[in-house]
C-alpha cells in the first residue's frame, strides 16, 4: 500500500513577506532594538529639570563664602555656617475680591519674576471693618528654594536693585532677631522681566530671606558676602 503524501497548505502571503509573528529581532523592517529604544526615550524628557547646572551665586557661596564666614566668626563646625534657606515674595492686595483681574495680573507677574507659579493667599478670618470675609483672596505669594532661589538673588542684586529710583541702599535694621531679613519694594517695575505696557497696576511687595542661623550678626555677614547693598556701605564685589 502506497504511503499517502501529506499536503502542505500553501501560504497566501506574497513571496518574501515577513511571517505573521513579525520580523526577527534586529532584522530590517522589524522592531528597533534596545539601543534605539533608549535613544528615542532620551530624546523626549517627560520630566524636564528646573535648571541645568549650578547657579553661579550658589557655586560662589560653596567655594568662597563658607570658608570666609567660618574664619571670620570662628565657626569650627561646618553646620554652623549660615546659609539662605528660602526666599519668600508676598504681594498684598486688599481689593483683590473687587478687582480679580488685578490679582490675576499680580500672580502672572510673580511668575515672570521668579519663574515659579504663585499661590493666591486667602483671609483666615473675617474683619468687618475692612469688609473682609474668611476665605476671600487678599494677595499672592511665592516661596523659592534651591537653584531658583540663588538665581533670583543673583538677578535681584545685579539687575533689579540698580533700577530703583534714588537708591541709597537697603535697610540694615530689618532683621527680626532670629536671623531672618525682610524688606519691601514700592514698584514691581524694577524687575526687567516686567513689561511696563502690560502693567495693570503698580504695586509693591515684601521679600523675606530666611537663613539657617538664629543670630542677626551671622545673617548680616552672609548677606554682605553675597553682595547685599546695605545702606551706608559699599557692597561686596562678588567674583
Amino acid at each position: 500500500m502506497a504511503e499517502t503524501e501529506e499536503k502542505v497548505p500553501k501560504s497566501s502571503a506574497p513571496k518574501g513577506a515577513a511571517p505573521k509573528g513579525g520580523a526577527p529581532k534586529g532584522a530590517p523592517g522589524g522592531s528597533p532594538g534596545k539601543g534605539k529604544d533608549k535613544a528615542a526615550a532620551a530624546a523626549v524628557d517627560h520630566a524636564p529639570k528646573a535648571v541645568e547646572g549650578t547657579p553661579r551665586l550658589q557655586e560662589y557661596y560653596e567655594k568662597t563664602i563658607r570658608a570666609r564666614l567660618a574664619k571670620e566668626f570662628g565657626l569650627a563646625n561646618a553646620n554652623q555656617v549660615p546659609r539662605v534657606v528660602k526666599v519668600v515674595l508676598n504681594v498684598g492686595m486688599g481689593d483683590a475680591s473687587k478687582n480679580p483681574k488685578q490679582l490675576d495680573a499680580a500672580v502672572e507677574e510673580l511668575g515672570l519674576i521668579t519663574g515659579q507659579k504663585a499661590v493666591v493667599t486667602k483671609a483666615k478670618k473675617a474683619i468687618a471693618n475692612f469688609g473682609l470675609r474668611a476665605g476671600m483672596p487678599v494677595g499672592a505669594t511665592v516661596t523659592l528654594r534651591g537653584a531658583r532661589m540663588y538665581e533670583f538673588l543673583d538677578r535681584f542684586i545685579n539687575l533689579a536693585v540698580p533700577r530703583i529710583r534714588d537708591f541709597r541702599g537697603l535697610p540694615n535694621r530689618s532683621f527680626d532677631g532670629r536671623g531672618n531679613y525682610t524688606f519691601g519694594i514700592k514698584e514691581q517695575l524694577i524687575f526687567p522681566e516686567i513689561d511696563y505696557d502690560r502693567v495693570e497696576k503698580i504695586h509693591g511687595m515684601d521679600i523675606t530671606l530666611v537663613t539657617s542661623t538664629d543670630r542677626d550678626d551671622l545673617a548680616m555677614g552672609l548677606l554682605r558676602e553675597l553682595g547685599w547693598p546695605f545702606r551706608g556701605e559699599t557692597p561686596q564685589r562678588v567674583a
